[in-house]
């Protein structure tokens, strides 16, 4: 029996566990809990570290996998931790070169220069920033490192920026000061300068139609296992849904972003690791961008895997740790096709309902497969719910299947009317 660790296991992701072959043979632990490594603002990098290897050091048994599908601080904690039990993963340093997004850049402008966008890193807290950045309005601004679309903003003038870095100010530091920590583990490159933990990212805005491929690098061997849809809300601004397979962009451009991929991951020294890629691909004026290369699975793919091809993507993740070739099986699920879908509410709100088990096996009922998590629980206020995209406010997020296309809008639409979730208007004296 093969003890597999995963960081941040929930019940959910447990069920998707089960579609992986020979699941039987493993029995699966949740390696420090969800909250205390995605739900938290109070990230203390070194506490977690520590209390991993503390579970690790006292179980009794064999550790045979340890896998990481969350973003930081688990993208990082799993391969140090793999690293120490002799497990295949992938450096340190060369996860590094991708997780912070101003070292990637100027990686991705070595290995791949044909579809960096432009881009120029500065210290949120310098008050004459904006006269150092060399992009034209409108760009984005990021942190090198922040959860998700979390301070992430659309710069179109100065007012704008002025008001993008007051609250990156306020909040930075929650995940900035850890990424310090890890990025004291290696030996950093002089171009990188004082780009540390804290630093933040101007990137030209690209636009067009934006698309992941996910895949794996073992034992030099590149394999890419499935391309994703991406779909942005009306805005631009927030990731509606994430579709699978790819249906939106060509095969061949599909083909171009996995190439891109392999040529950017060889050149920063990545093995022994699997990967998920972000490309917006600007049709009318056919050009392709990179958006940004995470160095795990996605947890957010693992469950329209499972639907469309039968396995979740974590038997990729397992097949590496144990030192075997990966490869996912070709269309064996129930589903055609398969999405995640975000449930939004736009304003600041108390939340005063939230669908209870009964409404979450009705959807079940009512549509094959649907699957639903609550993001929020009553009594949260929106805004302080933690690692919130920076325009709307994630409340569920829905899994679902369909034979085609039509199909699955019309089963999106028909879950989202049926779900329960309440809010009320922030008190007044609490919105002051």
């Amino acid at each position: 029996m093969k003890n597999i660790f995963v960081l941040g296991l929930t019940d959910f992701q447990a069920g998707e566990l089960e579609t992986v072959r020979g699941a039987r043979d493993y029995r699966f632990h949740s390696l420090l809990d969800y909250d205390e490594l995605v739900k938290t603002e109070d990230l203390d990098f070194t506490a977690l570290l520590q209390a991993a290897r503390e579970q690790l050091r006292s179980f009794d048994g064999t550790i045979d996998a340890i896998i990481s599908h969350w973003d930081f601080p688990t993208s990082v904690i799993g391969p140090i931790l793999a690293r120490e039990h002799g497990i295949p993963a992938p450096s340190l340093e060369s996860v590094l070169k991708c997780e912070h997004k101003y070292w990637s850049r100027l990686e991705q402008q070595a290995a791949i220069p044909e579809c960096v966008p432009r881009f120029a890193a500065f210290d949120p807290f310098d008050d004459d920033a904006l006269a150092g950045i060399d992009v034209d309005f409108s760009f984005w601004v990021k942190p090198v490192k922040a959860h998700s679309s979390n301070l992430g903003f659309e710069i179109r003038n100065a007012e704008e920026f002025r008001e993008a870095i007051t609250e990156i100010r306020g909040e930075i530091e929650q995940v900035g000061d850890a990424f310090n920590t890890v990025l004291e583990m290696v030996d950093l490159p002089a171009k990188l300068g004082d780009a540390g933990g804290n630093t933040c990212l101007a990137e030209q805005f690209v636009s067009g139609i934006q698309a992941a491929p996910e895949g794996s690098m073992f034992q030099g061997k590149y394999h890419a296992h499935g391309v994703f849809d991406m779909h942005k809300d009306d805005a631009g601004t927030s990731f509606e849904r994430l579709d699978y397979p790819a249906g939106s962009i060509p095969e061949s451009v599909q083909q171009r972003m996995i190439d891109l991929s392999e040529r950017y991951l060889r050149h920063v020294g990545y093995d022994n690791g699997c990967f998920n890629a972000a490309f917006m691909w600007d049709e009318q004026e056919v050009k392709l961008w990179i958006i940004e290369v995470n160095t795990r699975i996605s947890q957010s793919h693992s469950d329209l895997f499972a639907k469309v091809d039968g396995v979740s993507n974590h038997e990729v993740a397992i097949d590496i740790a144990l030192g075997v070739g990966p490869q996912l099986p070709d269309a064996k699920g129930s589903f055609a096709v398969a999405s995640q879908c975000m449930v939004f509410h736009d304003e600041d709100a108390v939340v005063t309902r939230v669908p209870g088990e009964e409404d979450i096996e009705r959807l079940a009922q009512d549509i094959p497969g649907a699957e639903l998590t609550v993001q929020v629980k009553v009594g949260d206020r929106l805004s302080d719910t933690p690692n919130q995209d920076s325009y709307r406010y994630i409340v569920g997020i829905l899994y679902l299947g369909a034979q085609d296309r039509d199909e699955l809008v019309e089963r999106y639409n028909a879950a989202v009317a049926s779900l329960p979730f309440e809010f009320e208007p922030v008190p007044q004296e609490a919105a002051s």
